[in-house]
Protein backbone atom coordinates (compact mmCIF):
# COMPACT_ATOMS: atom_id res chain seq x y z
CA UNK A 1 0.00 0.00 0.00
CA UNK A 2 1.84 3.33 -1.21
CA UNK A 3 2.22 6.04 1.47
CA UNK A 4 -0.37 8.29 -0.32
CA UNK A 5 -2.92 6.07 0.59
CA UNK A 6 -2.22 5.94 4.67
CA UNK A 7 -1.42 9.47 4.97
CA UNK A 8 -4.60 10.89 6.38
CA UNK A 9 -6.24 13.75 4.74
CA UNK A 10 -5.46 17.15 6.73
CA UNK A 11 -8.48 18.98 7.75
CA UNK A 12 -9.45 22.20 5.79
CA UNK A 13 -7.88 25.30 7.59
CA UNK A 14 -10.24 27.88 8.59
CA UNK A 15 -10.93 30.72 7.16
CA UNK A 16 -9.73 33.79 7.97
CA UNK A 17 -11.79 37.00 8.86
CA UNK A 18 -10.29 38.84 5.82
CA UNK A 19 -11.53 35.77 3.51
CA UNK A 20 -14.55 35.67 5.07
CA UNK A 21 -15.36 39.55 4.34
CA UNK A 22 -14.17 39.21 0.78
CA UNK A 23 -16.62 36.27 0.18
CA UNK A 24 -19.39 38.47 1.88
CA UNK A 25 -18.74 40.99 -0.42
CA UNK A 26 -18.01 38.90 -3.91
CA UNK A 27 -20.93 36.73 -3.34
CA UNK A 28 -23.57 38.88 -2.74
CA UNK A 29 -22.25 41.05 -5.61
CA UNK A 30 -22.62 38.15 -7.74
CA UNK A 31 -26.29 37.97 -6.86
CA UNK A 32 -27.36 41.16 -6.64
CA UNK A 33 -25.88 40.80 -10.37
CA UNK A 34 -27.79 38.35 -10.95
CA UNK A 35 -31.40 39.50 -9.10
CA UNK A 36 -30.63 43.10 -11.60
CA UNK A 37 -30.60 40.85 -14.58
CA UNK A 38 -34.02 39.47 -13.51
CA UNK A 39 -35.95 42.70 -12.69
CA UNK A 40 -34.51 44.06 -15.73
CA UNK A 41 -35.66 41.46 -18.37
CA UNK A 42 -39.11 41.25 -16.04
CA UNK A 43 -38.64 37.87 -14.82
CA UNK A 44 -38.53 36.21 -11.35
CA UNK A 45 -36.57 33.66 -9.20
CA UNK A 46 -37.15 31.42 -6.43
CA UNK A 47 -37.07 31.41 -2.43
CA UNK A 48 -37.50 34.41 -0.33
CA UNK A 49 -36.03 36.65 -3.21
CA UNK A 50 -39.15 35.44 -5.77
CA UNK A 51 -41.36 36.43 -2.75
CA UNK A 52 -39.51 39.47 -2.77
CA UNK A 53 -40.11 39.30 -6.43
CA UNK A 54 -43.88 39.36 -6.37
CA UNK A 55 -44.26 41.96 -3.95
CA UNK A 56 -41.85 44.74 -5.78
CA UNK A 57 -43.57 43.80 -8.92
CA UNK A 58 -47.05 43.82 -7.55
CA UNK A 59 -47.09 46.62 -4.75
CA UNK A 60 -44.08 48.63 -6.09
CA UNK A 61 -42.06 48.97 -2.63
CA UNK A 62 -37.85 48.55 -3.07
CA UNK A 63 -36.50 45.36 -4.13
CA UNK A 64 -34.06 45.92 -1.58
CA UNK A 65 -36.05 47.12 1.77
CA UNK A 66 -38.39 44.15 0.78
CA UNK A 67 -35.94 41.16 0.39
CA UNK A 68 -34.10 42.40 4.08
CA UNK A 69 -37.81 42.61 5.93
CA UNK A 70 -38.88 39.66 4.56
CA UNK A 71 -35.95 37.03 5.83
CA UNK A 72 -36.32 38.46 9.31
CA UNK A 73 -38.10 35.06 10.52
CA UNK A 74 -35.63 33.07 8.94
CA UNK A 75 -32.80 34.32 11.05
CA UNK A 76 -34.50 32.73 14.48
CA UNK A 77 -34.77 29.62 13.16
CA UNK A 78 -30.97 29.54 12.02
CA UNK A 79 -29.67 31.07 15.04
CA UNK A 80 -31.29 27.85 16.92
CA UNK A 81 -30.55 25.36 14.67
CA UNK A 82 -27.25 26.39 12.62
CA UNK A 83 -25.11 28.72 15.09
CA UNK A 84 -24.75 32.41 16.17
CA UNK A 85 -21.56 32.56 13.67
CA UNK A 86 -23.66 31.50 10.41
CA UNK A 87 -26.69 33.67 11.48
CA UNK A 88 -24.78 36.22 12.02
CA UNK A 89 -22.76 36.25 8.39
CA UNK A 90 -26.04 35.40 6.83
CA UNK A 91 -27.57 38.49 7.91
CA UNK A 92 -24.89 40.66 7.03
CA UNK A 93 -25.24 38.86 3.60
CA UNK A 94 -28.54 39.77 3.21
CA UNK A 95 -28.25 43.26 4.31
CA UNK A 96 -25.44 43.69 1.61
CA UNK A 97 -27.55 41.94 -1.34
CA UNK A 98 -30.02 44.53 -0.14
CA UNK A 99 -27.86 47.37 -0.38
CA UNK A 100 -26.15 46.00 -3.85
CA UNK A 101 -29.54 45.56 -5.49
CA UNK A 102 -30.61 48.98 -4.92
CA UNK A 103 -27.09 50.58 -5.61
CA UNK A 104 -26.22 48.71 -8.63
CA UNK A 105 -28.57 50.30 -11.12
CA UNK A 106 -26.81 53.31 -10.38
CA UNK A 107 -23.52 51.42 -11.75
CA UNK A 108 -24.12 49.38 -14.44
CA UNK A 109 -27.61 49.37 -17.00
CA UNK A 110 -28.49 47.34 -20.31
CA UNK A 111 -29.27 48.82 -23.18
CA UNK A 112 -30.36 45.53 -24.58
CA UNK A 113 -30.87 42.26 -22.45
CA UNK A 114 -31.83 38.65 -24.26
CA UNK A 115 -34.05 37.44 -21.97
CA UNK A 116 -33.37 33.93 -22.32
CA UNK A 117 -29.73 35.19 -21.54
CA UNK A 118 -30.74 36.91 -19.03
CA UNK A 119 -32.05 33.59 -17.55
CA UNK A 120 -29.38 31.69 -17.41
CA UNK A 121 -26.95 34.13 -17.14
CA UNK A 122 -28.46 35.79 -14.06
CA UNK A 123 -28.99 32.08 -12.60
CA UNK A 124 -25.20 31.43 -13.13
CA UNK A 125 -24.45 34.18 -11.23
CA UNK A 126 -26.75 33.92 -8.04
CA UNK A 127 -25.79 29.98 -8.08
CA UNK A 128 -22.30 31.18 -8.29
CA UNK A 129 -22.50 33.66 -5.65
CA UNK A 130 -24.98 31.34 -3.33
CA UNK A 131 -21.87 29.07 -3.57
CA UNK A 132 -19.73 31.26 -2.32
CA UNK A 133 -21.43 32.18 0.77
CA UNK A 134 -22.27 28.75 1.64
CA UNK A 135 -18.65 28.01 1.22
CA UNK A 136 -18.21 30.89 3.68
CA UNK A 137 -20.43 29.83 6.28
CA UNK A 138 -23.04 32.28 5.35
CA UNK A 139 -26.07 32.27 3.17
CA UNK A 140 -28.84 34.50 2.05
CA UNK A 141 -31.69 33.28 4.48
CA UNK A 142 -34.76 31.69 3.75
CA UNK A 143 -34.74 28.65 1.80
CA UNK A 144 -31.34 28.39 1.67
CA UNK A 145 -31.10 28.43 5.35
CA UNK A 146 -32.93 25.59 5.22
CA UNK A 147 -31.42 23.60 2.63
CA UNK A 148 -28.33 23.90 4.42
CA UNK A 149 -30.09 22.52 7.60
CA UNK A 150 -31.46 19.59 5.53
CA UNK A 151 -28.22 18.98 3.60
CA UNK A 152 -26.23 18.72 7.11
CA UNK A 153 -29.18 16.81 9.21
CA UNK A 154 -30.49 14.48 6.63
CA UNK A 155 -27.99 14.34 3.72
CA UNK A 156 -30.31 16.12 1.21
CA UNK A 157 -28.22 18.02 -1.13
CA UNK A 158 -28.81 21.58 -0.85
CA UNK A 159 -29.31 22.31 -4.96
CA UNK A 160 -32.21 19.64 -4.87
CA UNK A 161 -34.11 20.76 -1.69
CA UNK A 162 -33.56 24.83 -3.19
CA UNK A 163 -34.87 23.42 -6.42
CA UNK A 164 -37.95 21.48 -5.40
CA UNK A 165 -38.78 24.93 -3.63
CA UNK A 166 -38.14 27.08 -5.88
CA UNK A 167 -40.69 25.37 -8.38
CA UNK A 168 -43.10 25.84 -5.95
CA UNK A 169 -42.63 29.76 -5.26
CA UNK A 170 -42.17 30.16 -9.20
CA UNK A 171 -45.67 28.46 -9.86
CA UNK A 172 -47.00 31.79 -8.86
CA UNK A 173 -45.64 33.41 -11.76
CA UNK A 174 -47.30 32.16 -13.92
CA UNK A 175 -50.36 33.95 -12.38
CA UNK A 176 -49.06 37.53 -12.53
CA UNK A 177 -47.12 36.73 -15.63
CA UNK A 178 -47.54 36.00 -18.66
CA UNK A 179 -46.35 32.88 -19.82
CA UNK A 180 -42.81 33.21 -21.36
CA UNK A 181 -41.61 35.03 -18.68
CA UNK A 182 -43.03 32.24 -16.35
CA UNK A 183 -41.04 29.72 -18.26
CA UNK A 184 -37.64 32.17 -18.32
CA UNK A 185 -37.93 32.52 -14.61
CA UNK A 186 -37.69 28.53 -14.50
CA UNK A 187 -35.20 28.27 -16.78
CA UNK A 188 -33.10 30.60 -14.55
CA UNK A 189 -34.19 28.94 -11.64
CA UNK A 190 -32.58 25.17 -13.01
CA UNK A 191 -29.16 27.09 -13.72
CA UNK A 192 -29.00 28.51 -10.01
CA UNK A 193 -29.79 25.15 -8.94
CA UNK A 194 -27.69 23.49 -10.96
CA UNK A 195 -24.51 25.70 -10.09
CA UNK A 196 -25.42 24.72 -6.70
CA UNK A 197 -26.12 20.86 -6.81
CA UNK A 198 -22.90 19.95 -8.80
CA UNK A 199 -21.03 21.93 -6.64
CA UNK A 200 -22.26 21.73 -3.25
CA UNK A 201 -22.63 17.88 -1.62
CA UNK A 202 -22.66 16.39 1.48
CA UNK A 203 -19.42 14.71 1.09
CA UNK A 204 -17.24 17.66 -0.46
CA UNK A 205 -16.18 20.76 1.41
CA UNK A 206 -18.67 23.33 3.43
CA UNK A 207 -16.36 25.76 4.60
CA UNK A 208 -15.85 27.17 7.79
Amino acid sequence: MSDELLTPTPAPAPHSLLEDIQGLLTGCLFVALGVCMFREAGLFTGGTTGVAFLTHYLLGYPLGAVLFVINLPFYVFGWRKLGHLFTFKTFAAVGLLSAYVELLPQWVGFEHLNPVFAAVMAGLLAGTGILILIRHGASLGGVTIMAIYFQKTRGWRAGNVQMAVDFVILLTAFAVSDVQKALLSMLGAVALNVVIGVNHRTDRYYGV
